[in-house]
């Protein structure tokens, strides 16, 4: 009888995959979480391309959906960009499809505020509403996806 070997785990690109909005913490708390996580061992995905862009490409969809974990750095303008938002979107979906793993950091901004989706959160999900480009299903599932990632079990980080 011949036997299959069945792997003990599934093959993944990354063991961690980082949302961030670049402005925000890219050349400071992202980047130290970056190179501390490498330097233990852990394979991270740091999107370092300075472009920016109305939707997140297919590369790096890819990334997000090969990856073991995310960790998703909200900050004062994370839900400013479309490109965070989509990419947040796209992480809370693998979530409850295939279990990705989701670690919230809440930097220099209250957890309640991505929650409850107030002050500058609700400015901008406003102000992209208001953009004829972005349909209101779009909108909806920024929205649910702020929610569903900001009541997660994370950290807190007040302190730069």
């Amino acid at each position: 009888m011949a036997t299959q070997r069945v792997p003990s785990s599934p093959t993944w690109g990354y063991d961690v995959f980082l949302s961030f909005r670049g402005d925000d913490t890219r050349e400071g708390f992202t980047s130290y979480l970056y190179h501390a996580l490498c330097k233990s061992g852990i394979n991270t995905f740091m999107d370092v391309c300075l472009s920016t862009g109305e939707g997140i490409s297919p590369q790096l969809c890819l990334k997000i959906e090969q990856s073991r974990l995310s960790i998703v750095v909200f900050s004062e303008n994370y839900a400013s960009s479309r490109w965070c938002l989509d990419e947040l979107a796209l992480i809370m979906d693998c979530k409850a499809k295939w279990g990705l793993q989701v670690i919230p950091v809440f930097y220099k901004i209250e957890a309640t505020e991505i929650r409850h989706q107030k002050g500058k959160t609700e400015e901008y999900l406003s102000r992209l509403g208001d953009n004829s480009r972005v349909n209101p299903a779009e909108l909806r599932a920024w929205r649910s996806a702020l929610k569903k990632a900001a009541n997660l079990s994370g950290h807190v980080l007040q302190k730069g």
